[in-house]
């Protein structure tokens, strides 16, 4: 099922998870055994799918900076983000069972009783003794440091606070099927690794009299429009493919690529850490530029096109795009920075010309595949204008900033231990 299909939500907390901006199915579970961290990377994917995307990521580096940390406590190979015990001889199987479980338990909510499940199975297959009892005790410790560190996190807040659209020419409005503004705080919470929120916020978006809106704008209409006949199958499928959560989506792909080059754990520990402390960025940094420029989305625009004081553009009051829009701000698009972010980490970490295959959960049983990070992200970014919901410049603004923010996690986080960092 596709994410297109979506219906109105009601205006309240509890079903602000129902929204996703991707897919809300459950993953797979049966994934093939490669190592600790990589499962349970697979298995945070499973019980964080059922939030907003913004908080998957924010989930997914809790958990992957304590399994990071309580190896690097047992052994240390790169510098730690949280935590930074010392526990020689501990069992590192145990350690990230418990660092994963133990954050796991008190980021989702309501709890998924799998956590729990996995996590004595996982004990019980780990022989008893001191090992084994001072890993449960490092991941334990891990778990609680990175906690601490995010307790003043006010996702409540950050999801709900109060938003006022526009009416304006250009302002955002409020996009069909949905009845709310998400995440209009979100810009407001401390970043995982970039300094500030504000930190490589991208130029001001075109002016509605420019030369350049205009192409753009004849552009989404053209080739995003539900009836559509210039988009290409190929196109559509894109789309679709793309528009499932860049959370899961992103972490899959790198999980994915840690099995294919049978990583340690420590490596593993750090090249999903890093992916996921850019995204969680991404969505933090990204959110402060959305509703710092509050840029209308093509649906409003289009349908808006005759009152926007640029004769060039024809409205079209029965303009529909072809994916349902986020009920976020357009400019920059955050799916496009979350893409590059994690494309431009995983290039640093991997090499970019690193060819592999992914799925979606947004089109189950297609799978499309790439001959290097940067094509994936570039094609994810391209998939919002085939969708309708988003500008090209959009895209190409969230592109820049996302390989920003990726660039500058790998340069500042979870370093190899023998760099030196001087202040």
């Amino acid at each position: 099922m596709l994410n297109k299909s979506f219906s109105p939500a009601p205006r309240t907390r509890v079903h602000l998870s129902a929204l996703g901006f991707g897919l809300v199915a459950a993953l797979a579970t049966s994934v093939a055994e490669a190592n600790v961290v990589t499962d349970w990377s697979t298995r945070t994917g499973t019980v964080v799918n059922g939030q907003i995307d913004m908080e998957q990521t924010r989930s997914f580096a809790m958990v992957q900076i304590a399994i990071h940390d309580a190896l690097n406590a047992i052994e240390r190979r790169y510098e730690p983000y949280a935590y930074h015990g010392w526990a020689p001889k501990a069992s590192p199987e145990a350690a990230v069972a418990t660092a994963a479980r133990d954050v796991l338990v008190a980021v989702v909510n309501p709890p998924n009783p799998a956590v729990d499940t996995w996590y004595e199975e996982a004990l019980a297959a780990i022989p008893n003794g001191h090992a084994k009892r001072r890993g449960i005790d490092v991941g334990r410790e891990a778990a609680k440091r990175i906690k601490a560190l995010r307790a003043k996190d006010d996702l409540q807040g950050a999801l709900t606070k109060p938003y006022e659209p526009g009416n304006e020419p250009g302002d955002y409005r409020v996009v069909p099927p949905f009845d709310v503004v998400v995440g209009a705080g979100w810009g407001e919470l401390a970043p995982f690794v970039v300094p500030r929120a504000t930190d490589f916020r991208p130029a001001p978006p075109f002016p509605l009299w420019s030369r350049q809106y205009t192409v753009e704008y004849q552009e989404v209409q053209a080739i995003g429009s539900k009836e559509s006949t210039l988009r290409t199958p190929e196109q559509s499928q894109i789309a679709d493919f793309w528009y499932e959560s860049s959370a899961t989506g992103w972490m899959r792909i790198a999980n994915g690529v840690a099995k294919e080059r049978d990583l340690n754990l420590w490596d593993s520990a750090r090249a999903l850490g890093l992916v996921s402390l850019a995204l969680a960025d991404g969505f933090i940094n990204g959110f402060d530029a959305k509703y710092h420029y509050n840029y209308w989305r093509p649906f409003t625009a289009i349908r808006e096109g005759d009152e926007d004081g640029n004769f060039r553009t024809k409205g079209d009051p029965n303009w529909t795009p072809y994916c349902d829009t986020p009920p976020v701000p357009d400019y920059p698009s955050t799916h496009s920075l979350l893409g590059a972010a994690a494309a431009e980490v995983l290039a640093r970490v991997f090499g970019d010309k690193t060819s592999f295959t992914a799925d979606s959960l947004s089109l189950p049983g297609v799978t499309r595949s790439y001959a290097s990070f940067t094509q994936a992200a570039e094609e994810n970014a391209a998939s919002r204008v085939y969708c309708g919901i988003h500008w090209r410049h959009a895209t190409k603004a969230g592109v820049k900033q996302g390989r920003q923010i990726g660039r500058y996690v790998v340069k500042h986080a979870l370093r190899p231990k023998h760099r030196r960092h001087h202040h």
